[in-house]
């Protein structure tokens, strides 16, 4: 940890992906650096934890998505990490009866006539509701918006089509045994952070920038700004003079609610590595499962959107409860001994994230052209929310992060 210095070149708000990749593209420039981190961790989003002796669990982001365009491969191999590259459980490998696989067949081809539908909805150029690509009384379309919550951590009623479309997806997912957020601790481990230095204020009216903190106050030629989206929107982190062009923009980009569940697996010999258990539920409020990832002894829980939110609302361990009664429900009651909750994300409930990862309304797919544009030559913004076809990553975040670095470097005359 970094103490707080009183004056720098640059300072960098948020010690997650963004701001450590800004922290790196700035090192060695001759420039004065501090990150200032709210938590008492670094990694924002990406968190892995040691749940159990036996169980490693990525609270947050657990995929180098996009993986042969992700930055973090590269970084993974300079710092020792473990890449893996098994196939992801997604499509295949179904556990159980609950979802036969005439049904999953069936429910694979609703899905990608609707990705059909929605990419010809956004070749037209209207920015309208993804859900208006969902084929009238399909019976699979609750299970569609299901997947929605789990990609884009809302319902296909509040996704801009245009968004999704600028997602760029080369289909390749890897993994690391780890944990991701222990390879974004590892990377940012050499960059000066003041921890547990909440910014609550930037005043940027006099010549240099006024930023006050949970430490105190500094002063800084220049500010990246790489926190959520929720936090400029609810204006936690307040601009003097106000700019509420920046705040619409954060507002256009909310972040939608992933939340993901451990839990602890007896006789986990007996169940297949890397399975996958989902059942034909034919709703949108319904979890999704990997048994034994990596070999691990636990199953993880997936949730998303707004059935996410509300269960983060009815409480801690609502999460755990509702996975071991849906898995109970598609394997039977014998299963219930042997689960244990282990660890449990609340990413709604976070008071430095208020989310998981930012999506566009419908309306809005041009709010991250717009939230990304520097101001003054002396505000700068990263942060997955603001990388035209990587938003939502952890390696979109990180590439914002030296993109808005090596503005700072042109806008102070270095290289």
């Amino acid at each position: 940890m970094t103490s707080l210095p009183s004056s720098v070149n640059v300072a960098i708000i948020g010690a997650g992906s963004a701001g450590l990749g800004a922290a790196h593209a700035l090192a060695g420039s001759g420039l004065s650096v501090i990150v200032l981190e709210a938590r008492d961790r670094i990694g924002g989003r990406a968190w892995t934890v040691q749940a159990s002796p036996e169980v490693t669990f990525d609270v947050g982001c657990g995929w180098l998505h996009s993986a042969d365009k992700n930055s973090f491969v590269g970084i993974a191999k300079q710092l020792g990490f473990e890449v893996n590259k098994d196939l992801p459980p997604w499509r295949e490998r179904a556990f159980g009866n609950a979802f036969p696989q005439a049904e999953r067949d069936d429910f694979m081809r609703a899905m990608d006539a609707f990705y059909e539908r929605l990419w010809q909805a956004a070749q037209k150029g209207k920015d309208e509701p993804a859900s208006l690509s969902l084929d009238p009384g399909n019976r699979w379309n609750p299970m569609i918006d299901a997947v929605s919550t789990y990609i884009n951590g809302c319902e296909l009623k509040d996704m801009s089509t245009l968004d999704w479309d600028a997602y760029e997806d080369s289909d390749l997912n890897w993994r690391v045994r780890r944990g991701y957020g222990a390879l974004v601790a590892a990377y940012g481990a050499p960059c000066p952070v003041a921890l547990g230095c909440n910014v609550t204020l930037i005043e940027h009216s006099g010549q240099r920038l006024r930023i006050e903190t949970s430490q105190g106050a500094l002063t800084a030629d220049k500010v990246i700004v790489t926190v959520p989206t929720n936090l400029i929107a609810d204006e936690a982190i307040r601009f003097s003079p106000p700019l509420p062009g920046k705040v619409d923009a954060a507002a256009g980009l909310p972040l939608g609610v992933d939340d993901k569940v451990t839990l602890a697996l007896d006789d986990a010999e007996t169940f297949p590595k890397e399975g996958n258990l989902r059942g034909a539920t034919m709703r949108t409020e319904m979890g999704t499962y990997h048994i034994r990832p990596f070999g691990q002894p636990c199953i993880e829980g997936f949730f998303g959107g707004s059935f996410a939110r509300e269960l983060e609302d009815a409480g801690d361990g609502a999460i755990a409860a509702h996975s071991i009664d849906e898995i109970a429900g598609f394997l039977g009651n014998d299963i219930r001994r042997k689960l244990k909750p282990l660890y449990e994300s609340r990413w709604a409930h976070d008071p430095f994230a208020r989310g998981s990862y930012s999506h566009a309304l419908p309306g809005h797919a041009g709010d991250r052209a717009v939230l990304a544009a520097p101001m003054d030559g002396r505000l700068f913004f990263a942060g997955e929310a603001t990388s035209p076809s990587f938003f939502t990553t952890a390696h979109g975040a990180r590439d914002s992060g030296e993109r808005a670095a090596k503005q700072v470097l042109a806008a102070s005359g270095k290289r």
